[in-house]
């Protein structure tokens, strides 16, 4: 069958993907730095429980929402989160009190996860079940799209400049995002959100087996980006030795799988393949690279380019198939599972972090990286236990 791209461009899924990955880059290019950012106001103690404050005011987010979803509809949520996000990031870059802009980290958190919380409820109002895969595939590629380059970037900005000149650049990249929200989404149609309730969530939740162990395969994923994010950034830098842009270019080519596999694996999900043994295979990959990480003792850039080029592999397999999976088990009229869904990615971000803080007072930073490897392996059994869509 072709495809129109005319008519594709004009779609309100192509207006979608531009707008996903331009707003990506307003996550991803601090990504990498905030840690670093952050101990340096701080100490480095303090960072897993800053981190962990961040995840909890996304959590209050995502609990929410809902009901002002159903109070005001998506598009002026969406919009006027977005200002917020805008204003917020240029408090990072020009507020010179340490509780100030500890605070906008704070809130930036929470923003985020709720902006894309919307974007999930526009996609998946444009996603049929016999193509969740491949649009789901596409979505993703499109937010790692940004997050490819964003390291490398951020380690140039940094280095020429100063970590407040990253936050002003972001708030710059928040002005064309409010053009194409406020252009090409203002007509969308809400379908009828139910009111988010906790306990009946949980309660539905636990009667579907598939369902229940695609959310906990979500929680593992997040908690593996949770630490490596944080820890990963740290530890190349102030324990390996790299630079900023030394580390920034590592990172980059680690996350080409993100851009490179997950629109074949989606639609492979789709046509050819279920999600369960790409998902094992994914956290075999991620358990393995990550358990050598404490065995590397050199600086060479090939041989870490390598261990965290594989470890994301495994990343990029997990979750496209985790949303391919979960989305297919729902749609948008789903919102209080969709709600749970990330709420418990937001979760990982609050636990995995306290976790990391009590295990360093025991072992130094580098055996944190054995027991994120050994966790990743514990994830297969999740994963073996769904049914396969195909």
């Amino acid at each position: 069958m072709s495809i129109n791209f005319s008519n594709f461009r004009k779609s309100k899924l192509f207006i979608l993907y531009i707008l996903s990955f331009i707003f990506a880059f307003t996550a991803s290019i601090p990504a990498y730095i905030n840690s670093s950012f952050i101990q340096s106001l701080t100490t480095q103690q303090a960072v897993g429980l800053i981190f962990a404050l961040n995840a909890v005011f996304s959590l209050v987010a995502l609990i929410y929402i809902p009901k002002l979803l159903k109070k005001f509809g998506n598009y002026k949520i969406t919009l006027y989160l977005s200002i917020l996000y805008f204003i917020n990031f240029l408090g990072l870059a020009f507020f010179h009190s340490t509780f100030l802009v500890l605070f906008c980290f704070l809130i930036s958190g929470a923003l985020s996860t709720a902006i894309y919380f919307n974007f999930d409820i526009f996609i998946e109002h444009n996603s049929p079940d016999m193509v969740t895969g491949g649009i789901r595939g596409t979505y993703l590629t499109s937010l790692n799209l940004a997050w490819l380059f964003s390291p490398w970037l951020a380690g140039i900005i940094v280095e020429q400049f100063s970590f407040r000149m990253i936050y002003l650049i972001v708030a710059l990249i928040m002005i064309p995002i409010l053009f194409i929200i406020t252009s090409s989404l203002k007509d969308f149609k809400d379908p009828d959100y139910t009111t988010f309730n906790m306990f009946e969530t949980i309660k539905s939740i636990s009667s579907n087996k598939n369902i229940k162990n695609i959310i906990t395969s979500g929680f593992m994923l997040q908690f593996f980006y949770s630490w490596m994010v944080i820890y990963g950034t740290i530890y190349l830098n102030h324990y390996v030795g790299f630079d900023f842009v030394t580390s920034g270019i590592i990172f980059s080519i680690a996350l080409i799988p993100f851009v490179v596999v997950q629109i074949p694996l989606g639609y492979l999900a789709d046509k050819k393949l279920g999600e369960k043994e790409l998902l094992t295979l994914g956290y075999i990959l991620m358990g393995v690279s990550t358990a050598i990480i404490p065995l590397v003792h050199n600086r060479s850039i090939l041989i870490w380019t390598i261990i965290l080029f594989v470890g994301r592999t495994g990343a990029a397999i997990v979750e496209v198939m985790n949303d391919t999976y979960f989305f297919k088990q729902v749609n948008d009229k789903n919102l209080s599972i969709i709600n749970f869904y990330r709420l418990v990615g937001s979760f990982a971000y609050v636990v995995a972090p306290l976790i990391a803080v009590i295990l360093m007072m025991f072992m130094p930073i580098y055996g944190i990286f054995y027991i994120l490897g050994l966790l990743m392996i514990f994830a297969i059994r999740y994963t073996l236990t769904i049914k396969d869509t195909l």
